[in-house]
């Protein structure tokens, strides 16, 4: 056994690791030990938003590490009020709470959504109502929003009063929302659940509620936010307007940063000691979400992203007229759901074998979440590249 096999063995299990180690990357492609190119459609799970080894993150990166990285939250520091006023002024929402991830950001809107009612003098209201094929993440909080149970069951009891709806129902949303709510919990493009689009029936649904109740609503815009499907935000496409919203992945182009937004009314209710985060926004992270920001706005990031996703959302569906495997195309902008007839984890090691990284999700589906830099030439290689996989896979099943 070598030594680098020895050292993996001190790793906690805790993830499938593909069978491949990367030392590098540029732009679109990671490139292993042996020297070996990949084409890169998944991006560190949404997270390279600018590709690997972006000179504009790397020089701002390297400068901030030459001049401060941290001095804790006990302090305010400019980087962090330039980030929160960027995002307030992409977002709509007003107020920002920095952490370190996606995850981090929803555990702190459902407990600061917890804390508005409690200042309201309704402690009582506890109800969460979020969606079937959710997934929130893997803290307690998050976890208890998360719908697969194969996620939850080892943990349990998580948070009490969550009630579970299928996406595509408004009348059962609608039936389950009511005055013992604290909040309604969606992602509008559902992304480990199979990436699942709601409906515009859904969010008028959502709507209603939020009118007729009361309750808050949280988005959770992790993967779908910030820039990725063509729009600043995924609730915005849909005309939602959230109370709170959680953000990470793409914001740091690779450095660890997430963020809870909040509405003014909901920022009212907090006080000083109701939450932390020792790390979270520290002056590199923001320094990183800057450069992804001028990216996105200044940079013409975001209008790139929806000129080329048009361009994977035509390409996809001809491969879908294409293959018969193939049952259903969902997403938008950069993050697309190619849904088969079958399992499929053969078609992403197949994927590996030909130099392309996808990602299975939900069992059937084949996620992409390329980087936002992506170029048109990329785009057409990748569809030439699964073209290929979905016509091999279908010879191997005939043979």
């Amino acid at each position: 056994m070598d030594v680098p096999t020895m050292e993996r063995r001190h790793v906690l299990q805790t993830y499938k690791r593909a069978p491949v180690v990367f030392t590098r990357g540029e732009g679109v492609y990671l490139f292993d030990e042996d020297g070996r190119r990949y084409l890169d459609l998944i991006s560190g799970v949404g997270v390279a938003s600018l590709g690997h080894a972006n000179p504009a993150l790397a020089a701002a990166l390297a400068d901030q590490a030459q001049t401060l990285l941290h001095t804790s939250n006990l302090y305010y520091h400019g980087l962090q009020g330039q980030v929160a006023s960027r995002l307030a002024s992409l977002s709509g929402l007003p107020r920002a709470f920095f952490c370190n991830s996606g995850t981090e950001a929803m555990e702190g809107c459902l407990k600061f959504a917890r804390r508005y009612w409690h200042t309201a003098g309704e402690a009582k209201r506890t109800g969460l109502v979020a969606l079937e094929h959710a997934f929130h993440g893997r803290t307690m909080g998050s976890l208890s929003v998360t719908w697969d149970e194969h996620y939850r069951a080892p943990f349990e009891p998580l948070l009490q009063d969550v009630v579970w709806v299928p996406a595509g129902n408004p009348a059962a949303l609608t039936e389950a929302v009511s005055h013992r709510t604290t909040a309604i919990v969606i992602e509008t493009i559902q992304g480990e659940g199979g990436v699942r689009p709601l409906s515009p029936a859904f969010a008028a649904a959502v709507r209603e509620a939020q009118q007729r109740t009361g309750a808050l609503l949280i988005a959770d815009e992790v993967q779908c936010g910030l820039g990725r499907t063509g729009h600043a935000f995924g609730y915005q496409r849909l005309g939602l307007e959230p109370d709170l919203a959680a953000v990470g992945k793409a914001l740091g182009a690779g450095m660890p940063v997430g963020a809870a937004l909040l509405s003014e009314r909901i920022a009212a209710a907090v006080s000083a000691g109701d939450h932390g985060s020792t790390y979270g926004g520290n002056l590199l992270a923001c320094r990183a979400a800057l450069v992804f920001l001028d990216a996105l706005t200044a940079g013409g990031l975001q209008e790139h992203v929806r000129t080329v996703g048009a361009q994977f959302a035509a390409g996809l569906c001809e491969l879908a007229g294409r293959h018969a495997v193939i049952r259903e195309v969902r997403g938008a902008g950069l993050m697309w759901g190619i849904d088969l007839q079958v399992d499929a984890a053969p078609f992403v090691q197949a994927a590996l074998g030909r130099g392309l990284l996808i990602n299975r999700t939900s069992e059937t589906v084949i996620r992409l979440l390329p980087p936002f830099v992506i170029s048109a030439s990329e785009v057409a290689e990748s569809l030439s590249q699964l073209d290929a996989i979905f016509a091999e896979g279908v010879q191997e099943r005939a043979a």
